[in-house]
């Protein structure tokens, strides 16, 4: 997307309707745009754990551009109060944002491009993973802070009993778990959540999804392309033939399934180690992590599922002393470490890794010592992802569409059609010029 259609979008577009929410907090309040050549104050908005630590190493060191972390709510409330603040000239200099969320605030004028300060650093992060930060132009509107690979998970000791092979494709994996069923038909593989938009992207970007995309002066949505509808058929038919579950993830039934082995296998990210940690405390040194499963024998691709940004607002008196503070917090060896420890992320910079709190496996994973190597080789594999201004709104068509055809053990592929129908109709109420 082009600078010059942000800034027509956003002139043109109303604001993502999220919901109205109470401004706490401001920017810089010095008048006018300023040089950083004396002290700067800079105010963050975050939501992970433990960022004041994080800035406090920054501020001991760097006493000239002091930044003050505000705790934030996370998800759809923030990016609510960054477009409200952000539209009353009120918005902080810096803001923690998911990658989803970037076009929404983009086209809200909220973020600054900030190519010139921190292009420099492209190489320090996996292309699929900096691609997210440019909206697919030269333009840079963030830079990258953690990320979400995604890979299988599967209970090696069952895996064993059962006589089954960690699949490396997905035709493999419905083998599986049709064996499974097979072999013990009161367990399953996995299940399907209709709860988790998330999962269901990042398994169509691996697939090589396209959801949003830019036509000249106008957004051309994808939901309903090819790949996408490959993923939603092949999981449609495990949950309509019964060879996987059903039921959403998150909830004490799905907990239980997994602490006591009703499901042996889950598709998550790398974060999953601390999930399974509280859902399935009876099955540490059980699991083992590999690479998901692959569409065709010759590629070796992932998705992504979750992660978050720092990015500089348009409000920001300080562009120069912010984008300092953003490459700083995300590529420097300490600033990363402390990361890792105090906010427990996964850090999108590939440096960080496999150093620091991340040389030693998960204690949930001890018996895979080599997990973080493994997940850095899985990491770099990331596929692009295409995000456009009403991310929400697809998530939550996913959420009602999905959800009943799960429920029912119906066409996914027809759901898949009402979610691409949703999306396109909210763009064009918003303003929007749409291509089909």
């Amino acid at each position: 997307m082009s600078t010059t259609l942000h800034r027509r979008l956003a002139a043109t577009a109303t604001a993502v309707a999220l919901g109205a929410t109470a401004l706490t907090a401001c920017g810089s309040s010095d008048g006018g745009d300023q040089a950083d050549s004396g002290p700067v104050s800079l105010t963050y908005w975050a939501w992970a754990p433990g960022m004041d630590k994080v800035a406090a190493i920054w501020n001991k060191k760097n006493p000239d551009i002091e930044v003050t972390v505000q705790k934030q709510a996370s998800g759809d409330d923030l990016v609510t109060k960054i477009i409200t603040a952000s539209k009353a000239k009120k918005a902080p200099d810096l803001v923690q944002a998911e990658y989803q969320a970037l076009p929404t605030l983009v086209s809200n004028d909220a973020l600054a491009d900030i190519s010139d300060e921190v292009g420099g650093i492209k190489d320090e992060f996996a292309p699929g993973v900096w691609q997210q930060t440019t909206l697919g132009t030269d333009a840079v509107y963030a830079v990258p802070q953690d990320s979400g690979p995604m890979m299988f998970y599967y209970r090696a000791d069952l895996f064993e009993e059962y006589g089954l092979s960690v699949p490396a494709t997905w035709e493999q994996f419905a083998e599986t778990a049709r064996a499974l069923k097979k072999k013990a038909p009161d367990k399953a593989l996995t299940t399907f959540s209709s709860n988790d938009s998330g999962l269901f992207a990042g398994l169509a970007q691996q697939a090589g999804a396209k959801w949003w995309t830019t036509e000249g002066q106008k957004w051309k949505v994808a939901i309903d392309d090819p790949a996408t509808q490959k993923v939603a058929d092949f999981w449609g038919g495990l949950v309509e033939e019964g060879a996987v579950d059903n039921q959403p993830m998150y909830t004490p039934a799905w907990n239980k399934a997994l602490n006591t082995g009703k499901q042996i296998a889950w598709v998550s990210a790398v974060w999953a180690p601390g999930t399974l940690t509280t859902a399935a405390p009876d099955t540490k040194g059980k699991w083992k992590m590999a690479p998901l499963p692959q569409w065709y024998d010759h590629k070796n691709v992932t998705g992504s599922w979750g992660g978050s940004t720092t990015a500089v607002t348009t409000d920001s008196k300080h562009k120069d002393a912010a984008a300092k503070f953003a490459t700083w917090l995300n590529t420097d060896p300490e600033a990363l470490a402390a990361l890792v420890k105090e906010g427990g992320i996964y850090p999108a910079a590939t440096s960080a890794q496999t150093s620091g709190a991340l040389v030693e496996a998960p204690a949930f994973f001890a018996n895979q010592p080599d997990f973080y190597t493994e997940a850095a080789e899985i990491a770099k594999t990331a596929a692009p992802a295409y995000w456009g201004p009403n991310v929400n709104v697809a998530y939550a068509a996913f959420k009602d569409e999905f959800g009943k055809a799960a429920k029912a053990r119906s066409d996914f592929g027809a759901s898949l059609g009402r979610m691409q129908d949703t999306t396109v109709a909210d763009l064009k109420k918003q303003g929007f010029e749409v291509a089909r």
